[in-house]
């Protein structure tokens, strides 16, 4: 008779409509996305999660920065998740695609024909069919390169998003009719097939964030001899608060309000942002319920 340890197979759980296993709940392996390989996401899906109660979970979509780090922020917002019955999906956007080494390919939302917010939108889809997620539009943050991400993609998806929070982003597009994108939304339509929405944009809940001494220029600011300079680039201001301000400010001044939070004394510090961003978050599932 063999010593060897047999490891019990995991009980399966049922999805919404398809049999979940043991990695599709707590914090899951990296899925890759069905609409395009390159790009992948994990979640946070409560334990508490069971086909049998029926109950409906909320969707928060955490978008990593520069640095990639999906899955930190995943787990920062776990508990969150637990508390509030939400389901966390944190996607991950690969250095590289297309250019080596290349770095800000999803934050301007369309890089060599690919369209990062339909990237986005086909994950969400993907754990819309899998689990059961609550009518309304899913929440949103991302803090520096994916501040960038959520701004765009506010503006050009309104009607899927209930809440919207938007931190230290790097470089901002503001509702300006006089320039194009990435500066302004004049050919917006042109671009990508898509009008601004102000009416959707007004019903979506917008937090901007940002640390008090996040001031620094060294890695946002545009020479006019780079690729990425274009008229108008100047009108945003020269450092995150300046940006974010402007930002808001565009926000304002088209109907759109805007919850400011400046966190004292910090600077350039990404899961330093989580907290305020939690307290947006919670005021908003609060309110729903």
């Amino acid at each position: 008779m063999s010593n060897a340890t047999v490891t019990p197979k995991p009980p399966k759980r049922e999805g919404h409509g398809i049999n979940l296993s043991f990695y599709d709940f707590g914090p899951t392996p990296f899925f890759a996305s069905q609409y395009d390989q390159r790009f992948s996401y994990c979640l946070y899906v409560p334990q508490d999660y069971s086909e049998t109660n029926g109950k409906q979970y909320d969707l928060a979509v955490i978008v990593h920065g520069t640095g990639r780090t999906a899955a930190q922020y995943r787990d920062r917002f776990a508990d969150f998740a637990e508390k509030h019955g939400c389901i966390i999906l944190a996607p991950l956007f690969p250095v590289g695609i297309v250019e080596p080494g290349e770095l800000a390919n999803y934050k301007r939302i369309e890089f060599h024909g690919i369209r990062y917010d339909l990237v986005l939108l086909s994950m969400v889809d993907e754990v819309c069919a899998k689990y059961r997620i609550r009518d309304g539009g899913f929440m949103m943050y991302g803090y520096s390169g994916g501040g960038q991400f959520c701004q765009r993609f506010f503006m050009l998806h309104p009607q899927r998003l209930r809440a919207v929070a938007i931190g230290a982003p790097g470089v901002v597009t503001l509702l300006n009719q006089d320039y194009d994108w990435w500066v302004g939304v004049r050919d917006l339509k042109a671009r990508f097939g898509i009008e601004i929405d102000l009416e959707a944009m007004r019903r979506v809940k917008v937090q901007t964030l940002i640390g008090g001494a996040d001031d620094a220029t060294w890695e946002i600011t545009i020479p006019r001899e780079s690729k990425l300079w274009m008229d108008g680039a100047d009108l945003q201001g020269a450092n995150r608060l300046e940006r974010i301000a402007a930002l808001a400010d565009s926000f304002e001044a088209h109907g759109i309000a805007v919850r400011r939070d400046i966190v004292p004394g910090v600077a350039h510090s990404p899961f330093e942002m989580v907290d305020p961003a939690e307290d947006f978050f919670t005021s908003i599932v609060t309110a729903a319920r």
